[in-house]
């Protein structure tokens, strides 16, 4: 009986080593700072900090120029020309060029303008984007701040774009650079909305605004093979969708891209701007596009966690990783295929197809929260039948309502002089 044991833990031991390094490794992101410091107790505070601060700027301004040169070059094939290829081998060091270009550009400022607020417009806009990676768990045991209230926190800080807005459009002294900032306040107040409305379906089941217990709510598989991400219900399915578009809006991102719309308002609330002002706008706009596809994972694909239970031998933060980059290959796939919208047919998008929908989403959210306490055989079928008929219904007919609404006023009367 011993010799069988023995045997059985041998076959065991190449599992649990493999284990015990992937966890000694992801601890080693908390172990580091609390060793040193120990023998700084002074200043402690400020250490860890730094030593949060440096790795979420090192790591996403880094990521940005990938994001920024995978994009070029998707666009590029994708419209049958090659894109950047000329800095470097492949062109991979165009974006150094464009930093440094930026860098030496001339930063030319409007006589009339608030110099100061003009100045701290992009840097607000920079810092709330930096702010919000501090509350994103990037794999297991790898959260920078572990806060109860993580995803108040969030959009708190995600709230800074549109202040930063206002500023740099008020503070050009210019009709088109205000006129532009008016219309993107519009644009992200309007889906800030559908936006939040998406996420209470996922605090509603997961009891918490804590983002590691969100990710742990999901974890688990179905047969070895099915994941438990909140994605994989009818409500997650529909909350991820709303979700993702309304991340669009809020990252002004094609077809919402509005506010930039050359072809109406010159460049909208960045028309006044130039030099490494205008990149500071370029980079909070692609962090802010990286840090929103970061929350997405964590709320409804699963955060760290590996599609099956096959591959949970591979490290977390590779899955986080991957589940980024698509998202972000998402982001610049829509770019090159979607056209941009008009602006009543943006705020009709939102007001009267989206919210609504997310706020049908919460009650069949609620009553798959109730139906969990159900156990009569058939059960399960009968949960997703009932909510894939109401949230399948309400779809269909918000989409007819909205269709015929915008047929309706789209109809001109052309009148001839006589």
């Amino acid at each position: 009986m011993n010799l069988l044991t023995d045997r059985l833990d041998l076959e065991k031991l190449p599992l649990l080593l493999q284990q015990l390094v992937l966890d000694v490794f992801s601890r080693l992101f908390h172990f580091l700072p609390e060793s040193l410091l120990a023998y700084e107790p002074a200043v402690k505070s400020l250490v860890s900090i730094f030593l949060v601060i440096v790795p979420i700027i090192g790591v996403f301004c880094t990521l940005f120029a990938v994001v920024v040169m995978m994009e070029r070059k998707g666009l590029g094939r994708m419209q049958n020309r090659l894109g950047p290829n000329r800095v470097g081998p492949f062109g991979m060091l165009q974006p150094a060029a464009d930093g440094i270009k930026m860098l030496i550009k001339e930063d030319i400022v409007p006589a009339n303008a608030d110099h100061l607020v003009h100045f701290l417009a992009p840097c607000l806009l920079v810092l709330g984007s930096l702010i919000s990676f501090s509350v994103i768990p990037f794999g297991k045991n790898l959260l920078p701040i572990d806060l109860e209230c993580g995803l108040v926190f969030y959009f708190a800080g995600g709230a800074a774009s549109e202040l930063s807005i206002f500023m740099a459009g008020w503070s050009s002294h210019n009709k088109y650079s205000l006129l532009g900032a008016m219309r993107a306040l519009a644009q992200l107040l309007s889906y800030e909305i559908p936006l939040i409305l998406s996420t209470v379906p996922v605090v509603m089941l997961a009891s918490s605004l804590e983002p590691s217990r969100i990710v742990a709510h999901q974890a688990g598989y179905t047969a070895w093979i099915i994941p438990h991400w909140f994605v994989c219900t009818p409500w997650g399915a529909i909350g991820f969708l709303l979700f993702f578009i309304a991340s669009l809006a809020e990252t002004n991102r094609s077809p919402f891209d509005l506010p930039e719309a050359e072809s109406e308002l010159i460049a909208g609330h960045l028309t006044e701007y130039s030099g490494f002002k205008y990149a500071l706008f370029f980079m909070a706009e692609y962090l802010a596009m990286i840090s929103i596809s970061a929350i997405g994972i964590t709320l409804f694909l699963g955060g760290w966690h590996a599609p099956c239970k096959f591959f949970e031998f591979i490290p977390s933060y590779f899955w986080f990783g991957g589940k980024l980059l698509f998202l972000l290959w998402m982001f610049i796939w829509i770019r090159a295929t979607v056209p941009r919208l008009r602006i009543d047919q943006l705020m009709a998008f939102a007001w009267k197809f989206m919210i609504p929908l997310g706020l049908v989403n919460i009650l069949v959210a609620a009553f798959w929260y109730k139906s969990l306490s159900w156990n009569f055989e058939g059960h399960d079928f009968l949960r997703w039948g009932i909510a894939v008929a109401v949230l399948g219904g309400c779809y269909c007919a918000l989409a007819r309502l909205l269709n015929e609404k915008s047929t309706a006023s789209s109809k001109r009367t052309y009148r001839y002089a006589e």
